[in-house]
Parts: C-alpha cells; structure tokens; sequence
C-alpha cells in the first residue's frame, strides 16, 4: 500500500516566449519546441513537459531529471532493501549516511519540533502494526488493542534519533523509520532546483507535491485545484501558485480497511489514525515544508494551525472537512 503519486513536470527554457504554451515562436511552433517523456518513477506514472528549441538539450534535462529521482529513492525508500534508510531501519544505526539522508532527518527534526511532534517520522512501527492486523484474514475491524499500540509507541519518537554527518543511530531498540510525509516535497524540490540551475523557467513540478518556479508561460500564475476526497475528479477550489509549492495528505490516500476508518496518517500522541479532516492542503516556500505539513496539521486542531504554519515557515493551510466545507488558516 502507497499513496498514489503521479509526477509531471512543465517548462520552459529561459528567453523562450510562449503564450499560455500555445504561443509561437518566429520560425516554429509551440508544438515543435514540446519534448515530452512518459514512464514511471517513484512507483507511479510520471510524465515530464519540457519547452526547449533544442531537442537534445531537452533529452539531457529529461534524463537528468529522471536520473534525479530514481537516485534518491535509493536513500529514501522503504521498498527496496538496499536503500540507505532500509539499512538503518534494519540495523538501527547507519555510518557515513547520504547526506541527503542527514539533511532530510535535519529538516525533519525541525518540523517536529515546530508542530510540536505532530509531524514524527518514527511512526514506522504503527504503520507495519496496522499493515500487519488488517492484512489478516480475521482481523478485527476495530483495530488494534490498545496494548498492541502502545507497544508500537514505546518504539516511535522523534527526539530518539540522533544524526549528524557521520552516523545516523536509534536510541531505542525496534525503531524504525518513514520519510513518506517529507520524502517526496524533498524530491520534488530537488528537480525543481535542478531544472531552475540548467534554465528552465515557468515551470511546474508535481510529484504528488507540487513546487512552481515562477509563474506559468502565460504570465499568471499557475492554477492548482484541491480535489474533492469524495468525488473522483472533483475539485473544490482552486488555487493560485506563483514562486511556491503546495501539497496535500488525506487518509483517502491509503486506506487499511474497507470502511476507510483506518489510513496511513498516524497521531504520534495516540498512535490512532487520522480522521480529524478529509485533507489538509499547505502552501509553503518549498514542497519539503508544505508535504511535511499537511502531514503534521492532519493531526491538529484547527485552532493550532496558524502557529505551526508559522512556526515551520509555511504560509496557509486549507482543511477540507468531514462535510466537504473547505477552511482555511494562514500563519
């Protein structure tokens, strides 16, 4: 089980004029100057837009890009056993660390410290105790027992890891850890800056979190929607994104049962699911810190949203509700 990704990227190089992407440039056309790649990353569809007079320019920044994403699901995924954070899953400590690895951990650590441990990366442990009660075929439909939880809690806790640049190590025994609530704004913003350094402008980033490096082509800003978690294809409102990122964490994205009681966002302080909103959307400077938290607001209380926002350095927050009203909190 994982939350569905898709990854799109839209751009274009510095200097090219284009209106809306449809424009034309003297001596071609919009259609002429698209390269566009489509496969998979991150374990999801991904497609990559890309505007550049020259086609083996565009070629390089696609495979780059590309290149980019699957070298850092080598650090940060759980499903490959040979990736940097399954080592130290495995072994509770882990010499020499990526310093990706060092500087996400980093990262996290301070948004755990401004939600006040709502955003806690070591919720490794409740999500393999859930994975494993409802993936039996008598589980009960109310969840784990309370001891069962517990237990899981004693091994999670964010303060409990200690990094630097040498060694990252557990300070508890059965720890474990998951970067899927920051991992893929990190991503996102890493490819973003790699297209920024090579002279894509105008472009929009979307690996489930989304980053736009300026405004769009059509000299407004990027229009975003927030889907409606009850309705497939369905929006509620529609935001504007200039020079900002914006993602967004529901437990409609993974679900253990049927009922959809039980999903993948954890409350550190409970060790219970997530079921105070049907999303949270965040606008932030960069896709890390929006990702990270609409994770941590998805456990929060409306009225400690605006001081995590602005603790953590994010700008706004919009909370979709169990009835489908859309609220909104800035920092």
């Amino acid at each position: 089980m994982s939350r569905r990704r898709f990854i799109r990227i839209s751009g274009a190089v510095a200097g090219l004029s284009l209106a809306a992407l449809g424009g034309q440039v003297p001596g071609t056309t919009a259609s002429s100057l698209l390269h566009e790649w489509r496969g998979v990353a991150l374990g999801a569809d991904a497609s990559l837009r890309i505007y550049h007079p020259d086609a083996a320019e565009a070629e390089r920044l696609v495979a780059d890009a590309i290149a980019e994403v699957h070298r850092l699901e080598r650090v940060f995924s759980l499903y490959d056993n040979s990736s940097a954070l399954s080592r130290l899953n495995h072994d509770g400590e882990l010499a020499d660390p990526p310093q990706e690895l060092v500087e996400l951990l980093a990262a996290s650590a301070r948004y755990s410290r401004a939600t006040g441990g709502a955003f806690d990366p070591t919720v490794q442990p409740l999500w393999e105790l859930y994975a494993a009660h409802f993936g039996r075929p008598d589980a009960d439909p109310n969840g784990p027992s309370a001891a069962d939880i517990a237990a899981a809690r004693a091994r999670c806790g964010y303060e409990a890891v200690a990094v630097d640049d040498g060694q990252v190590a557990f300070a508890r025994p059965g720890m474990a850890l998951t970067l899927n609530g920051i991992a893929q704004g990190y991503i996102t913003d890493r490819v973003a800056e790699l297209l920024r350094a090579r002279g894509v402008t105008h472009t929009l980033v979307d690996m489930g979190e989304t980053r736009a490096l300026d405004g769009s082509p059509a000299g407004r800003p990027w229009s975003v929607g927030i889907r409606d978690p009850r309705v497939e294809d369905s929006l509620l409102a529609k935001l504007a994104l200039d020079n900002q990122a914006i993602a967004t964490s529901g437990g409609y994205g993974t679900e253990f049962d049927g009922a959809g009681r039980f999903n993948h966002i954890f409350d550190p302080a409970t060790g219970l699911c997530a079921n105070r909103y049907l999303s949270v959307s965040v606008v932030a400077p960069t896709a890390t810190c929006a990702d990270a938290l609409s994770t941590a607001l998805s456990v929060l209380p409306l009225d400690r949203a605006s001081s995590a926002l602005a603790d953590a350095g994010a700008t706004r927050a919009y909370f979709v509700l169990p009835d489908g009203r859309v609220v909104d909190r800035s920092a």
